[in-house]
């Protein structure tokens, strides 16, 4: 009887024990949040002078308010300053990703090159931000080594012209975040079973028929999930476009960016329109993780449904 019993012990409870402070944290410091923060964002809640205002229910009153606003002006912004770091990130880190992993290249110094390449990737944006400004300025070493090669006769004004504040954004997420995207998409091409690469060069396949038709291929799943993440960091875009404008989006606030809008409501205590502007966000957060769940998980179903048809067969 003892022995029967000692056999049937389950161990399950202490799996619920280790997962327990997971959930609490969420619960707590997420969950929470953000159920508080869709339930204000139908009420009028804000700060005038000394005076609290609210909460109030208004209905949808804030998200009408919202749209009517320059909120899709600054999803336009966000949008753009994402594709300008996002397209040159893409490029270069396949690029770099083929070579690195090309074992015919024989590249010396390779460790070397990737601590390199990842290196800004540890640097902060508040640093990284302060460096750009002191570069690209009026009187910055960029406009001096411009104007002393003769390129330019007066010093180009990068900060008060949109694309050139535009540029300098996209430029610094793309140093910042194409070392990272480098290592993955690398780790990805070294998943990829070497047969296939040399049945390929058997056959008389050149480099760029071997890099579409079987290394692309291969790693899309990677590819989707760097996508999905650069997005959903694109859609929070903050401290870089923050520094850079000194908070204004300047100039004529097209630099303004999504979650600069949302920080505004969140300094002048509009706690009402910030729900809002983040109860959207999140849709779009999550229709986007949605898109990434099918697109990761498509070929496996289909491969599923290959395998049983066979078996059936």
């Amino acid at each position: 009887m003892g022995k029967e019993k000692k056999d049937n012990v389950s161990y399950a409870k202490w799996g619920y024990i280790f997962i327990f402070p997971f959930f609490a944290a969420f619960l707590i410091f997420q969950l929470i949040p953000l159920g508080s923060t869709i339930y204000y964002s139908f009420f009028e809640y804000y700060r005038s002078g000394l005076k609290i205002i609210g909460p109030n229910p208004v209905g949808l009153a804030n998200y009408k308010a919202l749209f009517e606003s320059d909120f899709l002006k600054y999803m336009g912004n966000t949008l753009i300053l994402w594709i300008i770091g996002f397209l040159p990130q893409i490029f270069i880190s396949l690029v770099l990703a083929a070579w690195f992993t090309d074992l015919r290249l024989r590249i010396r110094g390779k460790q070397f090159f990737k601590v390199v390449i990842y290196m800004p990737n540890l640097i902060m944006a508040s640093a990284f931000a302060m460096l750009f400004f002191a570069l690209f300025s009026d009187n910055g070493p960029v406009n001096s080594f411009l104007i002393s090669a003769g390129l330019i006769k007066v010093p180009f004004r990068f900060l008060s012209t949109v694309w050139g504040a535009r540029g300098l954004v996209g430029l610094m997420n793309f140093l910042m975040w194409f070392g990272n995207t480098t290592i993955l998409l690398m780790a990805a091409v070294m998943g990829i079973n070497p047969a296939l690469f040399e049945a390929a060069e058997l056959d008389g396949c050149s480099h760029l028929q071997i890099f579409f038709k079987i290394t692309l291929p291969m790693i899309r799943p990677i590819l989707v999930y760097v996508l999905i993440t650069s997005m959903l960091g694109g859609l929070q875009m903050f401290d870089v476009p923050q520094i850079l404008t000194n908070g204004k989006g300047t100039p004529n606030r097209m630099v303004t960016t999504i979650i600069m809008y949302l920080n505004n409501h969140l300094y002048s205590k509009n706690y009402g329109m910030a729900g809002a502007v983040s109860v959207i966000l999140f849709i779009i957060c999550a229709i986007l993780c949605i898109g990434v769940y099918f697109s990761l998980n498509g070929d496996d179903g289909s491969g599923r449904k290959a395998r049983k048809k066979k078996g059936g067969k």
